[in-house]
């Protein structure tokens, strides 16, 4: 085990140690927390943990090593195509939920850019009650998403509805107009001039990762589009790169539409997510709103 992690570790790989430790239990077949438990390798399931050890050392993400990515109380499937949830995402997926939770008894719930489903899913498990929206316009991401979609609908999640759209179109789910209580997106907002890491630049789906120029391009039209599905009084929140923690509340506030607009930040104390209220009285205001920070 030592020599696997210092072989990760002399590749760049944050959290070595762990990393040879979650390869070691995903071929062992136990939960990482018995793996001091479990009999040694067997002959081919050393072979399969040194080369799974390689191809982390080329910086293969773990999770498609695995085939799975925490997020929240899930367990999703992940690979080539779409775009591995981060934990980061989960502050805004449960900044979702709790806003559910206050809207309706019955809340209607929009996950944008929805990839493997993380948010979409999560919320549907955690609020029951709750229709969830998620939109997705790559087929192989889409693939990700009903695969996932259908695993947790067979363990009792209530079902998700998978919608194949894109988010800049200015007529996006114009059935949903003025109905939506909770918006989440965790759209592609890295500015393209960024030097991201091998996991992503090697793996990570390039449309689901960069935002264009300034890494907003996506961002403008969803502010856009959100306001006229929420209804007077829903809620949105959009993650965004962590240079943005100025220019997404200002492109809400900017908008006339939103109240109550909120930075929040993470658990590194990193910009990470804005969040807005649709004005009650559904107008729009001459000037937009002041913009406050929030806690994550």
């Amino acid at each position: 085990m030592s020599g696997a992690a210092r072989r990760l570790a002399d590749a760049g790989v944050d959290a070595a140690r762990a990393e040879a430790e979650q390869l070691a239990a995903y071929v062992l077949g136990v939960p990482r927390g018995r793996l001091a438990l479990a009999d040694g390798f067997g002959p081919e399931q050393l072979r399969r943990f040194e080369e799974l050890v390689a191809r982390r050392a080329d910086r293969e993400p773990l999770q498609h090593l695995t085939g799975t990515a925490g997020f929240r109380h899930l367990e999703l499937a992940v690979g080539p195509g779409v775009f591995v949830p981060r934990p980061e995402t989960e502050l805004l997926a449960g900044w979702g939920v709790a806003r559910g939770r206050e809207a309706a008894d019955r809340p209607l719930v929009v996950d944008l850019c929805s990839g493997s489903g993380a948010i979409a899913l999560a919320v549907a498990q955690e609020l029951p009650a709750a229709r969830v929206v998620a939109v997705e316009r790559s087929p192989e991401a889409l693939r990700w998403l009903r695969r996932n979609a259908a695993d947790r609908a067979a363990a009792g999640d209530r079902p998700v509805e998978v919608v194949v759209a894109d988010v800049t179109d200015p007529e996006l789910l114009a059935d949903l107009a003025g109905r939506v209580d909770v918006l989440l997106c965790n759209p592609p907002y890295v500015p393209r001039s960024v030097v991201v890491p091998p996991e992503v630049a090697g793996h990570d789906p390039d449309e689901a990762v960069f935002g264009g120029a300034d890494g907003l391009a996506v961002i403008r039209p969803v502010v856009r589009r959100a306001a006229e599905l929420l209804r007077p009084g829903g809620v949105l929140g959009i993650e965004h790169d962590d240079t943005h923690g100025t220019a997404v509340p200002e492109l809400l506030a900017a908008d006339g539409r939103f109240t109550s607009v909120t930075e929040h930040h993470d658990l590194a104390g990193r910009p990470r997510f804005a969040t807005a209220s649709r004005r009650p009285d559904g107008d729009r205001a001459d000037a937009g709103p002041a913009w406050q920070t929030g806690s994550s």
